[in-house]
């Protein structure tokens, strides 16, 4: 049996020629399986993490159902994909833009998301639009203002629909449901798929076709996983010695907090490496910045939050680094993701001491592995473990009071993690 092609999966000639412009050789296996579906109209519920071809999935049969032969004139919004973060809503913008523009007919795409004023995005949405890629704040913001109608809409998107339903993006989800048409397509896709996430798919999706990519965890020997014992106090001194000596060019170092971003940064930059902070109180313009000066190679080393850990893909980004150890095992995974995309390698590197053995190990259970904690030369660790406090478990993962998972975790590894906030 021969592989499957764009064309033979039913998309149109143009919409294949679109793909081998933006250097789309063959279909991914999500989209393999997708793309059949959408075309007939499905609802559709996918498990796929960034970096499986999931946008390019969905985007490619909703611009040839709802936008591709479409007459010129006033646009009425026909597909809408809500995003959690910016940076995911510009990302998806590029690909829609990337396949369903041409000479003959410029796609009408408006990305609208905060951070920057809403007054372009309005100047944007006149005279209507094919597509619109939204975080969920700003289009309420934008339907308040009467700037763009949703009562058209043909197909939903909610992508990264587990970071939907943190807390503060439920009811604004809700009320962006409320605007639109009873009769549309539904598309859900998720990196994870926790009860939340099946309550929110029982209610949204109807007869749904179910399709998963290969996730990060299964992805993962792609990527050359280290784990390096160190004091806490040593970190950005160690950091700074595997930059210089591995000839990092790319490298995203991913902290507990804000304020860690920052010093980690500045103490790096201070010893000459090109460095820079990314997290969520930077402005739009401030992010969008450093991200380009990352990916044109002005700045080498990238330390931000948790911000960039889903929705950020940089070409050539061959470290991740792990300074502190995410609180949640997927999030780990997550992470690590960055590094190794479009069939590349990559390295993730994580840094360990004595407070956070134990956490380390919880991560290593959920992702099945076992990694040897390598020592480097003039930064062996001198630390010991903490005493375990009496209440068990003080102390958390961040450095804030300890939740439930927190004592459960502490429970079964016998002791407590040390908090992740501290910089070296």
């Amino acid at each position: 049996m021969s592989a499957p092609t764009f064309l033979s999966l039913g998309l149109s000639p143009s919409l294949a020629n679109a793909c081998t412009q933006a250097g789309f050789s063959t279909p991914s296996p999500i989209q393999v399986e997708a793309i059949p579906a959408l075309l007939r109209g499905q609802d559709l519920l996918g498990l796929a993490p960034t970096g499986s071809g999931k946008t390019a999935a969905f985007a490619l049969p909703l611009l040839q159902r709802f936008v591709v032969g479409r007459q010129e004139g006033f646009r009425r919004v026909r597909v809408l994909v809500l995003v959690p973060t910016r940076e995911l809503a510009a990302q998806v913008g590029d690909v829609f833009l990337r396949l369903g523009s041409s000479p003959t007919r410029p796609l009408k795409l408006a990305v609208v998301h905060g951070g920057v004023s809403v007054n372009p995005q309005m100047m944007r949405l006149r005279g209507g639009a094919d597509i619109v890629v939204a975080t969920p704040g700003r289009l309420l913001d934008l339907l308040e203002r009467n700037a763009v109608r949703l009562d058209t809409v043909q197909a939903l998107v909610l992508d990264e629909a587990d970071r939907l339903l943190d807390l503060g993006f439920a009811a604004e989800r809700e009320r962006v449901l409320a605007a639109l048409p009873a009769q549309r397509q539904n598309l859900l896709f998720s990196a994870t798929f926790p009860p939340d996430v099946q309550a929110l798919a029982d209610a949204l999706l109807h007869d749904a076709v179910r399709v998963a990519a290969a996730s990060q965890a299964e992805a993962l020997p792609q990527i050359d996983q280290r784990t390096i014992a160190v004091d806490a106090s040593r970190r950005t001194e160690l950091l700074r010695h595997l930059v210089r000596e591995g000839g990092w060019r790319r490298v995203l170092v991913f902290v507990a907090t804000r304020y860690a971003t920052e010093h980690v940064a500045g103490k790096l930059a201070s010893r000459g490496v090109q460095a820079a902070p990314l997290h969520g109180a930077m402005s739009q313009s401030q992010r969008t910045r450093v991200l380009e000066d990352l990916r044109a190679g002005t700045v080498n080393v990238l330390v931000t939050t948790d911000l960039a850990a889903r929705g950020i893909d940089v070409p050539g980004l061959a470290v991740v680094v792990n300074y502190d150890l995410p609180r949640s095992p997927d999030d780990y995974v997550h992470r690590i993701g960055r590094t190794a995309r479009a069939g590349a390698s990559g390295a993730a590197v994580s840094f360990v001491s004595a407070a956070t053995e134990a956490h380390m190990r919880l991560i290593e259970k959920r992702q099945d592995v076992r990694l040897p904690r390598e020592q480097v030369a003039g930064f062996e660790p001198l630390e010991l473990a903490p005493p375990v406090p009496a209440e068990a478990g003080a102390g958390g993962i961040k450095g804030r009071k300890p939740n439930k998972k927190d004592r459960l975790r502490a429970a079964a590894a016998g002791q407590g993690g040390g908090p992740q906030g501290s910089v070296g």
